[in-house]
């Protein structure tokens, strides 16, 4: 076993992990943040991207020792400090950007790094850094909406493929 901390959605967490433990397993087993979620455990779907240090991470490929010290930011410390949804999440829910909602999570923190490194993106751009995602619901034409609606761009001539 070993002791491992770092700062979860600035707040300091710790917990005894063995060597093996997926920060995804840490996440949601120690801390109880079961938004990050694990769909394939093989860094395919997405479903679980954190950040870590800022950079947006597949947390079921990264072990929880790899972020001793670090900064994480998981869904759970998306939303506004008064608890409204910030302007990603909100735009997710005003363009239909989710169905059932199980990839959602990690679609809306790879939109957050998205937008973080470029704020205006173009509909192509969206769609290349998307790549990582599986959506099994949606066919991604309203995700896509929503994360260039975030950015501050007009959608009405987004065209459904």
């Amino acid at each position: 076993m070993a002791q491992v901390s770092m700062t979860v959605n600035g707040k300091a967490a710790s917990g005894d992990v063995e060597g093996r433990t997926l920060l995804s397993s840490f996440l949601r087993d120690s801390l109880d943040l079961t938004g990050t979620h694990v769909g394939c455990d093989t860094s395919q779907c997405g479903a679980c991207v954190v950040h870590v240090n800022g950079e947006a991470v597949k947390a079921c490929t990264m072990l929880a020792v790899e972020a001793q010290g670090a900064e994480v930011a998981t869904i759970e410390g998306m939303a506004n400090p008064d608890g409204s949804l910030n302007v990603i999440q909100q735009a997710f829910q005003d363009h239909h950007g989710l169905q059932c909602g199980f990839c959602t999570p990690g679609m809306v923190m790879s939109a957050a790094a998205l937008l973080k490194e470029n704020p205006k993106p173009t509909e192509a751009e969206v769609r290349e850094y998307l790549e990582g995602n599986i959506c099994r619901c949606t066919g991604y034409h309203n995700i896509v909406k929503a994360i260039m609606a975030a950015s501050g761009q007009d959608v009405s001539s987004i065209a459904a493929e």
